[in-house]
């Protein structure tokens, strides 16, 4: 058994916020938290014991991350192969990224299949973090393209179907646009354990409204490339909004969506069917921060990537940045970002009895953050990463 005393700062549990705290780490799990860091001191003297003053930091749960397009100068649709991914995973690992969904751009049908059995392969391989394949595309719509390149379009067929459909060593989601297929095929995917997230659509508000009674869960990147809420045709945005249930992915870098239009939603809806993502690019955790597109030059410019056209590329956020700006720019509580972080994605990947909060009987998955949110360190399975 590993023990952790973490003391003079706060440590985010599902009960309370803690200012003092101990770990009992057994395996990869954490076996118990007790308030205080007196608490079992003596009790246990075998016990490899360490104290950290947190020095007004934070100790968070590990993120949960269900948008990764690439890291570390590799984006997923370049390098679909077990190393493509572990580099991925390690470059978004130091911002407390402990879990996350590698994500393929719109792509031909070949590729998704390599796509596919690589994340298989990764996860048998042991890959820290890794936990399924975000697709995101080819099945969307062209007017709502964003950077997805149009020419790899194409229809929900029964080959395409049967290849997102076949049973994997971890979580499959696939964003659409719901106008593009049918009630049926969506109840086709859900039935086979996919995770639908509608996306990259110009639905209306009674197509996107359908397809999430007839099973879809999730909103990729609400707001970005999709139907906006307009006073007589709410759109996709409106139908996501107004519904209860469905979990929405929010980008809170201060460049794809307003401040003011993320504040709003959050005060319409449930915070817990809200999760952050980063919907990062290679130029996460890389130097060099250009890099190539299915044949096109992207560039951070001010924080932003973009296209040479100016449309926004993915970003260069990283999930420590995006708790920080949730608290910064939206106004939330360090611990309510933390739960969108890690606890709420967790759940709507169906992982929360696993991960996604620090509790006894789930992995010992944490990351330390600066009294000025800043990463400062990340454990995967109670092992620090490198």
């Amino acid at each position: 058994m590993t023990t952790f005393r973490f003391r003079n700062g706060h440590i985010v549990t599902p009960d309370a916020v803690l200012t003092d705290a101990t770990l009992r780490i057994e395996g990869d799990r954490i076996a118990r938290i007790e308030a205080g860091i007196e608490a079992g001191v003596d009790s246990d003297p075998a016990s490899d014991a360490e104290t950290v003053d947190l020095d007004g930091g934070w100790i968070m749960p590990g993120f949960v991350d269900t948008q990764v397009n690439g890291g570390g100068g590799v984006l997923f649709n370049d390098a679909t192969t077990v190393e493509g991914i572990a580099a991925i995973g390690a470059a978004h690992a130091p911002f407390g990224t402990t879990a996350f969904m590698v994500t393929l751009i719109s792509d031909t049908p070949d590729v998704i299949a390599r796509a596919l059995d690589a994340v298989d392969a990764a996860i048998d391989a042991g890959v820290p973090g890794l936990v399924g394949i975000h697709v995101e595309g080819p099945v969307i719509s062209a007017a709502r393209k964003g950077i997805h390149d149009p020419t790899r379009f194409q229809d929900l067929d029964d080959e395409l179907l049967a290849l997102l459909t076949r049973p994997r060593r971890g979580k499959v989601m696939l964003t659409l646009a719901p106008e593009r297929v049918t009630t049926a095929q969506i109840a086709a995917l859900t039935t086979a354990g996919v995770l639908v997230s509608i996306g990259h659509s110009d639905a209306s508000y009674d197509v996107a409204a359908t397809a999430i009674a007839a099973g879809i869960t999730g909103v990729t990147h609400l707001f970005n490339a999709m139907s906006p809420l307009v006073h007589r045709a709410p759109g996709v945005v409106g139908a996501a909004i107004d519904d209860q249930g469905v979990y929405c992915g929010i980008i809170v870098d201060g460049f794809h969506v307003d401040d003011a239009a993320l504040r709003i939603a959050l005060r319409a809806r449930p915070h817990d069917r809200f999760m952050l993502v980063s919907d990062a690019m290679p130029c996460v955790g890389a130097v060099d921060k250009a890099f190539m597109l299915q044949g096109r030059e992207i560039r951070v410019e001010g924080g932003r990537c973009v296209g040479a056209d100016g449309t926004l590329a993915g970003s260069d956020l990283d999930m420590a940045g995006a708790v920080r700006n949730s608290v910064e720019r939206l106004a939330l509580p360090p611990e309510k970002a933390a739960a969108m972080a890690a606890t709420y994605p967790a759940a709507f990947l169906g992982l929360d009895r696993d991960r996604g909060a620090l509790a006894p009987g789930l992995r010992a998955d944490w990351v330390r953050l600066t009294r000025e949110l800043q990463p400062a360190g990340t454990w995967i399975g109670g092992i620090a990463s490198a």
